[in-house]
């Protein structure tokens, strides 16, 4: 009877969210939820406007809604955090603390007081990595030597070399490359309040002696630490001649990309330095380009009530493939409008033209995949593009075949040497990079990572490829030899341990594998462990920092989703703690079409930069019920999709 009651309480929760996020769907057959980064995004965009003097119009208010948000998500310790409720990241802190200060917030207000002594607390301003001290240095705040040694002339090193640009990620590269030039020319912020910060700091900035850190400790991070000085010495000793060659190669590179009103990589830190750069290298400020490039900055605010703040960048082909994986879950037909409609935009969005940065490594493959976001095209991502295929595939309209065909080869052809799948790039995974003073961030490569290998598999067992295909059987043996000792998977694109082995699991299931072989019992064991009293499943930001692995907050409907779905892939569907998770979920407040949930349970760099996607919180729980509903409906202990 209570097995009963609980299924019956399941079907009213999922037929009542899956009508609510149905409405969702946009006119032209997507969805798209805010994506929500820590406050970076929106003090770097105010920065951005004081950088260029561009303050006329509407911006005093448009800077009043984002102190608001600013002000609303100050963490009690004074500071601001990565993700919700973490410790204070002082980098963050500075920024925000000097876009109040341009948008002429008083130092002695509360708010102010409480950052300023936060920053001081965890030793002042000079503390910040590195990226904030360009921006520093760009403002006036810092001495030149306080900014890591990176030569322009970078650019122009082959691809045979030791270092060259293509070894950095998607995102290192397109951020780097227009930072390049204006590191080269000196640019500075036009700051026209001529604001300052100094009093951030413990020691006043022309009298620190050390602004570089060894970022990983090691004897090759001492090494580059004395090639810094070296570098700096001999900088202003290379050929005039040489650098313009290097701005120009670099500018060539970013108009290549610029991609229109999606904007440079379609992330933020990208387009700013795009449009900075494009300005200049002397573009006219009323050339079509410069306009565009703003123009793609400001699509990426979110305006909410008395609030503004700024995604990082946009989310839509994300949204609509799991969203598309939800609702055929949930109960619609795959040749419902819905999904059709749905298929269709993503297909129009489909890459087969353009052989973007990742041919680099794959000259011989053809493009057949998608990006994240509207459009970027020179940066599809094999993650994205193996989840949409395996909506595709469980679509069942034979129409389908032909681009499936496609996005099979070209994840084939971005296999790693090791056997697994970075997001963007093939083999971007020279970890003696982050030995670098400039990569003190720790976000500069893409290597292959399990959650994206294990999707990459389900696809292509989903398929039709059997475990002794060359392409899959090395990836199966790499997903096995990263299995930690405790049973878990690390996460790379979702927080963290629970994503990486939900993923892990899916694939295992679907490949046909062993449920009770003693690894995935270690994993089922393992997520049976992490089951919080509530009933529900969380995991922190902080669990990226090995000594704070088990770390939690609160369970949070996303992450008790994916753990859910990871034991109904362990063939656990009849186990007590998945009816646990779905009373949880079924408890859990809504507010509309969403599960409310202000926890960070996504990643755009471990450690580094943490995300919010609003979309999660809705279509995740609404999957994770309908599979357990399915199962038990259908007396299945194991589901028959790789997603």
């Amino acid at each position: 009877m209570a097995d009963t009651d609980l299924i019956a309480r399941t079907e009213e929760v999922i037929a009542d969210m899956r009508g609510k996020l149905l409405a969702d769907q946009y006119g032209e057959g997507h969805w798209v939820y805010p994506l929500e980064p820590d406050c970076t995004c929106a003090a770097e965009y105010l920065l951005f406007r004081h950088f260029r003097d561009n303050l006329g119009g509407d911006y005093a208010d448009l800077e009043k809604k984002i102190c608001v948000y600013l002000r609303r998500t100050q963490e009690p310790h004074g500071g601001w955090a990565l993700s919700y409720g973490g410790d204070i990241d002082v980098s963050a802190t500075i920024k925000a603390y000097f876009a109040f200060k341009l948008a002429g917030e008083e130092i002695d207000a509360p708010h102010m007081v409480r950052a300023r002594n936060a920053i001081h607390a965890v030793g002042g301003a000079e503390k910040a990595n590195a990226f904030t001290r360009i921006m520093l240095w760009q403002f006036g705040q810092v001495p030149w030597r306080a900014v890591p040694c990176m030569p322009v002339e970078i650019a122009l090193l082959p691809r045979w070399f030791i270092f060259h640009l293509g070894m950095i990620s998607y995102w290192s590269r397109t951020v780097l490359t227009p930072l390049l030039v204006l590191m080269a020319l000196r640019v500075k912020a036009k700051n026209p309040r001529g604001i300052d910060v100094q009093e951030l700091f413990a020691t006043p900035p022309d009298e620190v002696k050390k602004w570089h850190v060894n970022p990983t400790g090691s004897r090759l991070g001492g090494f580059f630490l004395r090639l810094d000085k070296l570098l700096r010495w001999v900088e202003p000793k290379l050929s005039k001649k040489r650098r313009q060659r290097a701005i120009n190669k670099c500018m060539a590179f970013v108009e290549e990309r610029l991609n229109g009103e999606d904007g440079l990589g379609a992330i933020l830190p990208a387009m700013v330095n795009a449009a900075l750069a494009l300005e200049a290298t002397g573009t006219p400020a009323d050339d079509p380009r410069v306009a565009t490039a703003h123009l793609a900055i400001d699509k990426l605010l979110v305006f909410e009530g008395e609030e503004v703040w700024a995604q990082p960048c946009v989310s839509p082909v994300w949204d609509t493939c799991l969203m598309g994986h939800a609702m055929l879950e949930a109960g619609v037909p795959g040749d419902d409008k819905v999904m059709t409609d749905a298929a269709d935009w993503l297909l129009e969005r489909e890459i087969t033209d353009v052989k973007g940065d990742w041919s680099w490594k794959a000259p011989d493959v053809a493009p057949g995949g998608w990006a994240f976001e509207y459009w970027n095209d020179y940066y599809p991502d094999v993650d994205d593009s193996a989840v949409i295929g395996m909506m595709f595939d469980r679509m069942g309209d034979p129409a389908y075949e032909p681009v499936l065909k496609r996005t099979e080869n070209w994840i084939i052809g971005m296999q790693s040497k090791n056997g697994g799948w970075g997001a963007f790039d093939i083999d971007n995974d020279k970890r003696w990079l982050n030995s670098i003073p400039f990569a003190d961030h720790g976000a500069l490569l893409d290597p292959p990572e399990v959650d994206v290998s294990a999707r990459c598999l389900s696809f292509l067992t989903q398929r039709g490829y059997a475990q002794d295909h060359p392409t899959v059987a090395r990836g199966l043996d790499y997903i096995r030899r990263e299995q930690k000792s405790d049973g878990s998977w690390f996460g790379r694109w979702g927080t963290n341990y629970i994503y990486g082995t939900w993923s892990v699991l899916n694939c295992l299931n679907i490949m046909g594998e062993d449920m009770d072989q003693p690894s995935v019992r270690r994993a089922g064991d393992w997520l049976r462990a992490r089951q919080r009293d509530d009933g529900g499943w969380g995991e922190d930001a902080a669990t990226y920092w090995p000594d704070r692995k088990d770390y939690v907050q609160a369970s949070t409907p996303s992450q008790t989703a994916w753990a859910l779905m990871g034991l109904m892939a362990a063939g656990k569907v009849d186990d007590p703690a998945v009816a646990r998770g779905v009373e949880y979920l079924l408890g859990a407040d809504r507010d509309g079409s969403t599960w409310v949930e202000p926890w960070f349970t996504a990643v755009g760099f471990p450690r580094v930069f943490y995300l919010r996607y609003h979309g999660y919180a809705r279509y995740f729980p609404l999957w994770a019920l309908a599979r357990y509903r399915n199962l038990k409906a259908g007396n299945n202990t194991r589901p028959a999709w790789g997603m």
